[in-house]
């Protein structure tokens, strides 16, 4: 237990001085982890669906397009511009505040995944990608294509102008002295991010140990069996769909706020497929494995670009850096599967946690 606490103390350290050292470095590094921490959200929300309940979804990036554009209408000048009524109603514009904005994303991303999960119950494997991909897909045509006849998304313009999450007095979107220091808006972001990231892990290590969890893993593993057992399978996977897509639409509020701008181009099929490498090459169903490969994998496009620009000047700038980029990172994803097959950091056998207690009851 000491060592626990002690490892417990010096992590909450190194988390709450790593942006304000990295401040001093460049914002561009802050804004690098901010990134990688709405990417970890993602991706815990998507090992609930795929890592502990064996649904592969491949288009989990609707979800987070879901909660984007809501906050983005709540919180921009675009539904007081397109509908005179609303602007007359709030001449101010409306201006959502965070305590309603990210339940109300969490609450609308829900129930999207659970209108997702009802007509798919019955697919499995690839039936079932197939399906998600599509709906993943339909998702990112619709908010492409709603600028007409009503101006609702405003289409591949996107909308700009979004407001900046307020905590309480505090914009996160202008600068905060305290203490002789300046902390920058990508730095305000960051501890908000991290504490929603912390509240994340605690609710999923306390569904993963629940009953619920178990009853996922049955699932995952035999669905024929855990039915007989008596699981309700079609409620149980359609908790998944919705608990999975709620993380989904919360991040998608944080990066609308983040990015103060929201278009269709953020949410395609790409980004889906990245987020189910972070979960399949961190550790399918392991927590610090996911959070593990969230943060490899969107660090690593920007790391990269440090070593794709000496490769292009090698060739005498006949490689484009971004495809170059793209490449390197497609071969380290190789690399890390052939030598990890299960993952960065896998999730711990059963039969070897077994293993001890079997062998005590073998010598008794």
């Amino acid at each position: 237990m000491n060592k626990k606490l002690i490892g417990f103390i010096v992590s909450a350290v190194a988390l709450a001085v790593l942006p304000l050292w990295l401040q001093g470095v460049g914002q561009a590094w802050v804004r690098i982890v901010d990134v990688a921490l709405l990417y970890i959200l993602l991706a815990l929300g998507l090992n609930i669906v795929v890592g502990m309940a064996g649904l592969l979804d491949l288009g989990y990036i609707a979800f987070y397009a879901v909660g984007a554009y809501l906050f983005a209408l709540l919180a921009s000048p675009h539904l007081g511009e397109a509908f005179p009524a609303i602007a007359a109603m709030f001449p101010n514009g409306l201006h959502t505040p965070i305590w309603l904005t990210i339940p109300l994303g969490a609450g609308v991303a829900a129930l999207a995944g659970v209108l997702l999960g009802a007509p798919t119950l019955k697919l499995r494997g690839d039936y079932l990608a197939i399906v998600t991909l599509g709906f993943g897909e339909i998702i990112r045509v619709f908010m492409n294509n709603l600028d007409a006849p009503i101006n609702i998304t405003n289409g591949p313009k996107g909308i700009d102008s979004i407001d900046p999450l307020k905590v309480g007095s505090v914009s996160l979107g202008e600068p905060w002295h305290v203490a002789g220091m300046t902390l920058q808006p990508v730095t305000l972001h960051y501890y908000l991010f991290l504490g929603i990231v912390v509240l994340a892990v605690i609710l999923c290590s306390r569904l993963h140990d629940s009953r619920l969890g178990r009853a996922w893993i049955a699932i995952r593993e035999d669905e024929i069996a855990a039915k007989a057992m008596g699981i309700n399978v079609r409620n149980t996977k359609l908790l998944a769909f919705g608990l999975g897509a709620m993380f989904g639409g919360v991040s998608g509020v944080l990066f609308a706020s983040f990015q103060g701008f929201v278009s269709p181009e953020s949410f395609s099929l790409q980004e889906s497929v990245m987020v189910v490498a972070m979960v399949v090459l961190g550790g399918l169903g392991h927590i610090p494995g996911v959070i593990l490969g969230a943060f490899l994998l969107a660090a690593l496009p920007e790391v990269l670009r440090h070593v794709a620009g000496p490769l292009q000047a090698m060739t005498d700038g006949r490689l484009d850096a971004a495809i170059l980029r793209q490449l390197l990172i497609a071969l380290a994803m190789i690399g890390i599967m052939l030598l990890r097959p299960r993952g960065l950091w896998p999730s711990p056998r059963h039969e070897d946690q077994m293993l001890p207690e079997s062998s005590e009851g073998g010598r008794a």
